[in-house]
């Protein structure tokens, strides 16, 4: 018999279901006359309620009007967004009268939701939280999260990468932490894929790099199972439904559910009650038909691993584990490719993988709250990190844009670079664009010159949420300096 000493905790995690039963609630949100629903409800009403039912908010969380990506989600939303203020709002018609509702107020309603689950689950209030976010989101779409949380009625203890839930549900690095490895973080969710290597080294986590695609996802295999089940309807009835959207919207949910059952079994059953005029519809999908349909996308969904590792210098023999998450990583054929690509490697999946990063939030959770003597952040260290690359636009002597890559995506903070731009004699000055990701950062310039040649030395430190630039003229020492805070990158 041995005494258990004091300081070692033991957490236990659970994922709970909801008042549906399922341990997974969709981030759907419908706006009715006098209520809103928040789950599988409101995903499966969107065949009424297309317009005001709202669907992948985080892309849009936290950004302006006319930011890239706002703009994306503009055009394949359903619900109408509007410009207020330079603001995303979603138009929401009431019946009586119309109501802008923004972003942060349907991930609001969404962390409510979330409170009110685990509170059930539990008997008692729930108020502390650690909230997971994908990797590149920014300051100001972290600062949004997070507020919208708090508005819920959350006490925000940490926000953690999503990667980094991976790997703490699995213990990662965290049983023998000694010496370096490299895990592969496949995630396939509903509405986004997205591939991170990690360097795992004496307990802390590096993300080397990340490549997310928002084009691919679960709905994207649900969408060609979809219209695959339109064409079965169009040979049976002699009707095509492809341009019908309520039909459309019946097929989807039908096609989605049959989606989840092939995972498991050989074959689904998918029945439509009044698909189209009356009709009823019926049909049998086998799993090597489904895997057929979609073949596309099952290469596409292994490409950004071969890209990835191509971007880091890696080969597969390199990765030490690969890591499952999102519900779409389930499927059975999409795991056989990436055994088949890395036979030699451990494959975890024994958590289910629309479980693995809630899992590694709650067990961050009960480290911080384990001890109520420590202070918060005591137990651990967090390193900030760039969230996207940050390049410099130059033009080569064909008059060709070049891109330069001064801090690398995952680039630990603060951190500087030096950089030397140079241009023939005929310029007068010089416009330095300094770019986050695809999206333009700053941009400052009108250094003189009296020389044949300008050569100029771009000095950039990124601290303290902050990049200071200054960027030296060599000839006559001429300098200018600017600070971009990065409140004012991410618009």
């Amino acid at each position: 018999r041995q005494t258990i000493p004091d300081e070692i905790q033991f957490i236990i995690t659970d994922v709970v279901a909801n008042d549906a039963g399922d341990r997974v609630t969709p981030a759907v949100v419908a706006y009715r006359d006098t209520e809103q629903i928040v789950g599988i409800a409101a995903k499966q009403g969107r065949i009424r309620n297309a317009t005001n039912t709202v669907v992948k908010v985080k892309q849009i969380l936290g950004r302006h009007y006319d930011d890239p990506d706002a703009q994306a989600h503009r055009e394949e939303s359903k619900c109408i967004v509007v410009n207020k203020s330079d603001l995303p709002r979603y138009e929401i018609d009431t019946g009586e009268t119309t109501k802008y509702v923004s972003p942060e107020d349907v991930a609001k309603l969404i962390f409510h939701k979330m409170k009110e689950t685990a509170q059930s689950a539990l008997g008692s209030d729930v108020k502390d939280a650690v909230i997971t976010v994908p990797f590149e989101f920014g300051d100001m779409q972290k600062n949004a999260l997070r507020q919208a949380a708090e508005s819920a009625g959350f006490n925000v203890l940490r926000l953690i990468h999503e990667p980094s839930a991976a790997l703490l549900a699995y213990g990662i690095g965290q049983d023998s932490p000694l010496g370096k490895s490299h895990v592969l973080v496949y995630k396939l969710g509903g509405t986004s894929l997205s591939v991170t290597v990690l360097e795992v080294n004496s307990g802390m986590y590096r993300v080397l790099a990340t490549q997310t695609d928002h084009r691919t996802g679960g709905e994207s295999f649900t969408h060609e199972l979809a219209q695959h089940l339109a064409a079965e309807f169009r040979k049976t009835f002699k009707q095509d439904v492809t341009g019908n959207p309520r039909a459309m919207l019946k097929l989807m949910n039908s096609a989605d559910v049959a989606k989840h059952t092939l995972s498991t079994l050989g074959s689904a059953n998918c029945f439509v009650d009044s698909l189209y005029d009356g009709m009823d519809f019926e049909c049998n999908v086998s799993r090597a038909r489904f895997e057929l349909i979609c073949s596309s996308l099952f290469n596409k969904s292994i490409q950004p691993i071969k890209s990835l590792l191509e971007q880091v210098n890696l080969s597969t023999s390199d990765i030490n584990k690969v890591v499952l998450c999102g519900g779409s990583a389930r499927i059975p054929k999409l795991q056989q490719m990436i055994r088949d690509l890395f036979p030699d490697v451990e494959l975890l999946n024994s958590i289910p993988p629309d479980e693995v990063i809630p899992v590694g939030a709650a067990m961050q959770a009960g480290i911080l709250v384990g001890k109520d003597s420590l202070a918060l952040g005591e137990d651990s260290i967090t390193v900030d990190c760039c969230a996207s690359d940050i390049t410099v636009k130059e033009v080569d002597d064909s008059g060709a844009e070049v891109f330069t890559v001064l801090f690398p995506s995952g680039t630990p903070l603060p951190a500087r670079r030096q950089h030397t731009l140079q241009g023939p004699g005929s310029l007068s000055s010089v416009s330095l664009e300094l770019y986050q990701a695809h999206a333009i950062y700053s941009k400052f310039g009108n250094i003189t010159h009296n020389h044949t040649q300008l050569f100029s030395d771009v000095c950039l430190l990124f601290r303290g949420g902050s990049l200071h630039v200054t960027c030296t003229e060599q000839g006559s020492g001429r300098a200018e300096a600017i600070t971009i805070e990065t409140a004012a990158a991410a618009s």
